[in-house]
């Protein structure tokens, strides 16, 4: 009773009840919702904190940065969910916050796409100098070995390498991108490669343009740290797979290299387990013991989850 009570009063107030809406969308930083709001920083970051210490909000320190998004479990996240339903469509405020949400998400996906653009010939290159690719394609072998693979779908496929990787142990692949210049390159080195059974097409990520349950295997390689939502594009993953079919994701563990975001438009510097498995399990996928590559100073990890097939618990 206590923790409803605080979570209302929390909510109890205009601001706030913008607040809300806006992370209801994804995470955001301090600096975006107080371009949104037009109020001063330290105003909406005492909204923000009140928010968070009555469980409506959860709260993400990230090196110089720190994203803020709805609560995903307890009594303030079920509550969040249902003032959420309750705010209207209709009103002014609220579609104006939503224009201005609207603006900073499309310049982040310019700046994002003008970096993919400039660098689309050298992708694999600047790649390498974070990681062992080696090390990693490896484990994504691994990952399959006895596993029959009628459809792969590689979302954010950029240059088409992990298509090539598992070509010769899937039946059909697809590669899905935004950018024209990287599916460019991705077709090129697949033809070079003759590999006829796979095949890049344009879209979203997080709409991707392919019916529910068609997968057998879905990989995300080095592409959520981009990712404005990346639990929605794991959430899109799992829409994808079918019933036993499996997600793998290779990305960063938490790391404070800064560069990455400042020279390379990084939004996210890194993972934790935990906040991987608590997509995976929202989007009732069921949590494999992940695979750790340590490098210097960066360290990759393979995570995987099982789409849980009918009869399933959790």
């Amino acid at each position: 009773m206590d923790d409803i009570l605080a979570a209302l009063r929390a909510a109890a107030e205009p601001t706030r009840l913008r607040l809300l809406r806006l992370l209801g969308h994804g995470d955001l930083t301090v600096s975006e919702l107080t371009h949104i709001l037009g109020q001063s920083q330290p105003r909406v970051s005492r909204h923000l904190k009140l928010m968070c210490e009555s469980g409506l909000l959860d709260r993400f320190p990230e090196g110089a940065w720190v994203f803020y998004r709805v609560a995903a479990k307890g009594a303030g996240a079920d509550l969040a969910q249902r003032l959420l339903s309750m705010l209207p469509a209709d009103d002014a405020m609220l579609g104006l916050d939503q224009s201005r949400l609207d603006a900073i998400r499309a310049a982040r996906a310019t700046r994002a796409q003008d970096y993919f653009t400039e660098n689309a010939g050298r992708w694999d290159q600047l790649r390498s100098l974070h990681v062992d690719d080696s090390e990693v394609e490896r484990a994504l072998v691994a990952a399959l070995r006895g596993r029959r693979v009628g459809d792969l779908v590689d979302l954010g496929t950029g240059t088409g390498r992990v298509l090539e990787v598992l070509a010769p142990h899937v039946e059909r692949g697809i590669g899905i991108d935004l950018s024209r210049e990287m599916l460019a390159v991705a077709r090129a080195n697949l033809e070079r490669a003759d590999l006829r059974h796979c095949m890049v097409r344009q879209g979203d990520i997080t709409q991707v343009p392919l019916t529910a349950a068609s997968a057998d295997v879905v990989t995300i390689h080095q592409v959520l740290h981009y990712a404005a939502d990346p639990a929605a594009v794991v959430a899109e993953a799992a829409r994808i797979l079918r019933p036993g079919g499996v997600l793998l994701v290779v990305d960063f563990a938490p790391h404070d290299q800064e560069i990455l975001r400042d020279q390379h438009a990084h939004r996210r510097l890194g993972f934790s387990d935990a906040e991987v498995g608590q997509w995976f399990s929202i989007a009732g996928l069921q949590t494999r013991p992940p695979v750790r590559l340590p490098g210097k100073p960066l360290t990759v990890v393979l995570w995987s989850a099982e789409k849980k097939t009918t009869g399933d618990h959790p």
